[in-house]
């Protein structure tokens, strides 16, 4: 059974119902090559045909199979489509023209989620009994699919997992990649819950210039950056694409499901993927959707299959989740609940992409305390006047500038992040004394991470990288 049914589609986004279409096209496909009962037949091309006619509705456009939606968004009241502006978000790219960077109130409803409200925000408070993380506070943590039937389990005592990841492209992480890593060790600690993460090697071998060898040595040593982190061995397994692939048939299968329903268009559409990209490229979303399955870590989970899964990630890794959360339901998988982070702006502000190449665009986490300060002092953007007069007379926008926007990521006090954006705005605190208070706050904080990333040894790796039970009993 298709999982299109009912009265149609309207919370799809337009390249769900896409590729909603291009499933149920090939079932109709399917049903007539094998000559089944004319009343099964009738009843998938109508439901094709309601599809098609939800489709035209959303988006203005005619369904064509090969041609997924382009320059889309779907508007709140389900009226005529209008036309997305400058913002590009994908796995591979993310690009703005705006100062004050993506527009994410846009990003969701074209992604189709949710925004996480206040609501939400005291009820994970209410059932944790903490305190919700400054990056849920502050909107860094923003829109979720499915957050609330994930706390209505946990009331009733039915436990999850998470799983989040990250693409080992450099030897060096920056700040930036923290962020994932530093919300979900908070709630691994809050929630008490097992954790798997991904380390795509593979990935970065299909995408970058780099050898395999590298890749896994990158993961290696972007593994000591995480663990790094505080997260528990007892309750975590971190592992190489390149490394576990090999030795766990549970996971292979999961792959190999997925992989036989998504179709070449449907990846296509989804990823932007050509005629000309290696069949690696085309495989590779099954192996990032793969560990959303409990059954993918059997070592875990006791081959138990009906564990849901919570994914904190940015919301450019959106694409990948849209695609597992479709094909959950037909590979008999519990669909994964997600938590998107907004993006980590490049020290040359918000319109300017984070490099590894260019060891100027972000803080480091191999930086000294003196590269810090330089790097801040004399590359981060600033929402300042050119002259102290003026700026004393109109004040600074903390809206677009970096030191700012860093400090709401990483100073923790509410209080403090607010009377510093107040006397900002209002000129009492001049640029180059924002950036100092930006230069205490990360001196510290990356050379406690420096120390507790030396104690990382070889043996620490190698317990958190085997598959084994963890301290859990499913």
């Amino acid at each position: 059974m298709t999982d299109c049914q009912g009265d149609g589609s309207p919370d799809l986004t337009p390249m769900e119902l896409y590729e909603k279409l291009n499933v149920q096209g090939e079932k109709v496909r399917g049903l007539k090559s094998e000559k089944a009962d004319k009343p099964e037949i009738d009843a998938a091309v109508q439901l094709l045909l309601k599809l098609k006619v939800d489709y035209k509705r959303i988006t203005g456009q005619d369904y064509k199979a090969g041609s997924p939606p382009t320059d889309i968004v779907v508007s709140n009241n389900n009226g005529p489509a209008v036309e997305e502006e400058d913002d590009q978000v994908d796995p591979w790219k993310v690009s703005t023209t705006s100062a004050k960077g993506v527009d994410y109130d846009k990003l969701i409803v074209r992604f189709g989620s949710s925004k996480i409200d206040q609501e939400l925000i005291d009820r994970i408070g209410k059932v944790t009994g903490q305190t919700p993380h400054r990056f849920l506070r502050r909107g860094i943590v923003f829109s979720h699919r499915d957050m609330h039937q994930v706390l209505d389990a946990y009331e009733s005592k039915k436990s999850f997992f998470l799983y989040t990841g990250r693409g080992p492209s450099s030897e060096a992480m920056h700040v930036g990649h923290l962020v994932p890593f530093i919300f979900t060790k908070w709630l691994q600690d809050v929630f008490d819950v097992p954790l798997v993460i991904q380390l795509t090697d593979d990935e970065k071998y299909l995408w970058k210039d780099l050898t395999q060898e590298e890749c896994y040595r990158y993961a290696v040593e972007n593994a000591k950056d995480i663990i790094a982190c505080g997260f528990d061995v007892n309750k975590t397994f971190i592992f190489s694409d390149l490394d576990y692939l090999g030795t766990s048939p549970s996971f292979y299968r999961n792959v190999v499901k997925i992989q036989k329903h998504v179709t070449f268009n449907q990846v296509k559409g989804i990823f932007g993927f050509t005629d000309s990209d290696c069949i690696g490229k085309i495989s590779f979303p099954a192996i990032q959707a793969a560990p959303s399955f409990s059954s993918s870590f059997p070592q875990i989970f006791n081959d138990r299959k009906d564990l849901q899964c919570l994914i904190p990630c940015a919301i450019d890794q959106d694409p990948y989740f849209r695609m597992t959360r479709d094909v959950a339901p037909r590979v008999g998988y519990p669909k994964p609940a997600l938590l998107h982070s907004t993006f980590f702006p490049a020290l040359q502000g918000a319109q300017t992409k984070m490099s590894a190449s260019d060891p100027n665009s972000s803080i480091f986490l191999t930086d000294t305390s003196k590269q810090i300060k330089n790097k801040i002092n004399k590359h981060a953007f600033s929402g300042g006047k050119d002259t102290v007069e003026e700026h004393r007379k109109h004040g600074g926008n903390p809206d677009v500038d970096v030191s700012f926007m860093y400090l709401t990521f990483f100073l923790e006090d509410d209080e403090q992040l607010e009377k510093i954006r107040q006397d900002y705005t209002s000129g009492a605190l001049l640029t180059g004394e924002l950036k100092k208070c930006l230069i205490e706050t990360l001196q510290p904080m990356i050379a406690d991470h420096q120390n507790r990333r030396k104690q990382v040894t070889d043996e620490t790796i190698k317990q958190f990288m085997t598959p084994r039970k963890l301290d859990f009993n499913f």
